[in-house]
């Protein structure tokens, strides 16, 4: 693993092994939108799933936490940033699996995946992480490979979905705030260990994902057993897994490279469709995955440190 970057600023040079972590991290996060739906195919709201999902995962950490020696209290300003860190992963996660009730996994698994060009954007602004000529190129074939995908998702189908105009608003919303987490996130990860991070996020998360459900008056409830299985197997591997690998990837590398990366979810979300629910991809489809893996790949050449 290479040297920790410094306050908010990732290494310039991602080894190997932090790049592989990464790319594990994003394979997990691939299941997440069979698992989703295999939830809401089971009768239970969108609020509740990002809820069970945020709140088992916050429950596993805890104890994790509490057997390892005390951390030192955050300062006031990263409790400030993690908190809405936490807001932001909400929304996100409200906003993304709403939309799967409203258009196909493949429609909203690209969209929701564009956060790569707010990143791109927000990081040169804020974080002042100006992206170099790869980058700028990966940019280019991924949003290529985004929008051919997206031509081609309801080919196989033969639809968007009952209303993909709405759920197609609703995984941009769930873009834009993934953006802004990623961003928080990698400005706090060279601050704060990785361990305490999840545990406050994930905490603030649930907490406001219990008063959106409590809002929208939906009860925390048991499930069925499919519906409790798929939203256990969200939180231990997706959430916990997957996003711990993310976050871990933070300290290590810039926030466009990041989010670059998750743009392989609806690739991997392709390939567990056509293993496990027959859903083949079209040629239209097949050549939007090359686009997308070369544009990684583009984005892992990108050396060129921030100013």
């Amino acid at each position: 693993m290479g040297t920790p970057a410094a306050a908010g600023t990732p290494s310039a040079r991602p080894t190997l092994a932090a790049l592989a972590v990464l790319a594990a991290g994003v394979a997990v996060v691939a299941s997440a939108g069979i698992l989703i739906r295999i939830a809401l195919q089971a009768g239970l709201p969108a609020f509740l799933i990002a809820f069970l999902r945020m709140g088992i995962a916050a429950c596993v950490l805890l104890p994790v936490s509490l057997m390892r020696a005390p951390a030192p209290l955050p300062r006031r300003g990263e409790v400030l940033r993690m908190a809405a860190a936490g807001c932001l992963l909400a929304l996100h996660f409200c906003a993304w699996i709403s939309s799967l009730r409203f258009t196909t996994v493949a429609i909203s698994t690209v969209l929701v995946t564009t956060n790569p060009l707010w990143v791109a954007l927000a990081s040169a602004w804020l974080l002042r992480e100006v992206p170099g000529r790869w980058t700028l190129a990966s940019l280019l074939l991924t949003s290529a490979g985004a929008g051919l995908l997206l031509l081609g998702a309801g080919q196989g189908a033969g639809q968007a979905g009952p209303a993909p105009l709405l759920g197609g608003t609703l995984a941009l919303l769930g873009a834009l705030s993934g953006a802004g987490y990623l961003l928080l996130g990698h400005s706090l990860r060279g601050r704060v260990a990785l361990l305490p991070y999840l545990n406050w996020v994930y905490g603030i998360a649930t907490l406001f994902l219990l008063a959106a459900c409590l809002g929208a008056g939906v009860q925390p409830s048991l499930p069925s057993l499919s519906a409790a299985l798929a939203c256990l197997a969200l939180a231990l591997g997706p959430q916990l897994l997957g996003h711990g690998a993310i976050n871990h990837a933070l300290r290590h590398m810039p926030a466009t490279l990041v989010a670059l990366a998750l743009l392989g979810e609806p690739v991997g979300a392709a390939l567990l469709a056509w293993l496990l629910l027959a859903e083949v991809p079209t040629p239209l489809q097949g050549g939007a995955f090359v686009l997308i893996l070369l544009g990684i790949g583009l984005g892992a050449l990108d050396r060129t440190p921030p100013f």
